[in-house]
């Protein structure tokens, strides 16, 4: 069977960062999920600036590839896929566009709407099919976030819980059929029970498109919280653990796991089920908040200019979305190739 790595990551996070107190001391009614575990405020986020898009944030993730490995290969790239967590325009997804600013040509062309926060493992796993069913050769995977300075700025959004959460930014993996960092094996499950657990809400109860005043904000209420975090806490080590016992191996033996970031009791729930040490267990959220989609890479790169993966580790990505309708996890024998890459994330 052809051989698929992970060959290089890298992330962008726009603007400057925003501190908590943009949402703590922002006036507004009291909400009774404040003191929920779900939404305890990370210090740190970023924002997209008002005129940024998917793709323009995209485009500035992918320029350290560029940089590494050269216009041509990556203009040459076989495979597309793009996640974007708030799509930009209507009907169509920000794909073609990405394709068209870089200078693409690609065989194959997704745009994925599914899979939420762990949407790079579901990605990762796609590329990997088609890499290895055709005669497609690199793959370029695209996470953008874009929600946390639009939707969740919103000024009835603002002062609640949830807006305080997500931050912003953009996440790219690069694959090629080599053997620089080999994917081992992948494991993901749609959960068709949760479907539609997680819903968006406007309050006069209108849809999204029709005219009126009320402002978008997802629909929390504290039975559906509490179903998020039984579920989120479970899925991920279960996926993880699956996933090892396939490889013959087990969790304690992964080197580092990178997960999407949702808030800091997941994070400290999964490695504990892992019997993993937070030092194998890599953290953005205090700095970047929720992530959602773009987390995994973003998390990814920056374990990596910072030295916490050596060549030869085991790394294990992984996640679930929504409300629990997809999780996913991918293994990674790291190799040299990544070694003292760098980076223009902030």
């Amino acid at each position: 069977m052809t051989t698929v790595s992970l060959t290089d990551v890298a992330g962008y996070l726009p603007g400057n960062p925003v501190p908590a107190e943009f949402y703590t001391e922002y006036p507004g009614a009291e909400d009774k999920l404040r003191d929920n575990p779900m939404f305890k405020v990370p210090p740190l986020r970023h924002h997209v600036a008002a005129d940024e898009t998917n793709v323009d944030m995209v485009e500035r993730a992918v320029q350290p590839l560029i940089e590494r490995h050269g216009a041509d290969e990556i203009r040459s790239v076989d495979v597309l896929l793009m996640h974007s967590q708030l799509p930009d325009t209507p009907f169509v997804g920000a794909g073609t566009e990405v394709a068209r600013r870089l200078g693409l040509k690609p065989t194959s062309l997704i745009d994925v709407a599914n899979a939420g926060c762990a949407s790079f493992v579901h990605m990762l796993e796609l590329a990997r099919q088609i890499l290895t069913s055709t005669d497609a050769r690199t793959a370029l995977i695209c996470n953008a976030q874009s929600a946390a300075g639009q939707l969740f700025t919103q000024s009835e959004v603002r002062p609640l819980a949830q807006a305080a959460i997500p931050g912003d930014g953009c996440g790219v993996g690069y694959l090629t059929t080599s053997a620089s960092a080999p994917v081992l094996g992948v494991v993901t499950r749609h959960i068709s029970d949760y479907g539609g657990d997680m819903t968006a809400v406007l309050d006069d109860g209108r849809k999204y498109w029709e005219p009126g005043k009320s402002q978008l904000r997802i629909g929390f209420t504290e039975a559906g919280v509490a179903t998020v975090l039984e579920r989120g806490n479970r899925l991920v080590p279960e996926v993880v653990t699956d996933l090892c016992r396939q490889l013959g191996l087990s969790a304690r033996e992964i080197d580092l796991l990178v997960t999407n970031q949702p808030n800091r009791t997941f994070l400290h729930n999964w490695r504990e089920a892992l019997q993993l040490p937070a030092d194998r267990h890599p953290d953005t959220f205090d700095s970047c908040g929720n992530l959602f989609g773009a987390a995994i890479p973003i998390t990814l790169d920056r374990a990596i200019r910072s030295g916490q993966i050596k060549d030869g580790d085991l790394v294990v990505l992984s996640g679930f979305a929504h409300a629990g309708d997809f999780a996913g996890a991918a293994a990674i024998r790291w190799g040299a190739g990544h070694t003292g890459h760098g980076g223009n994330m902030r």
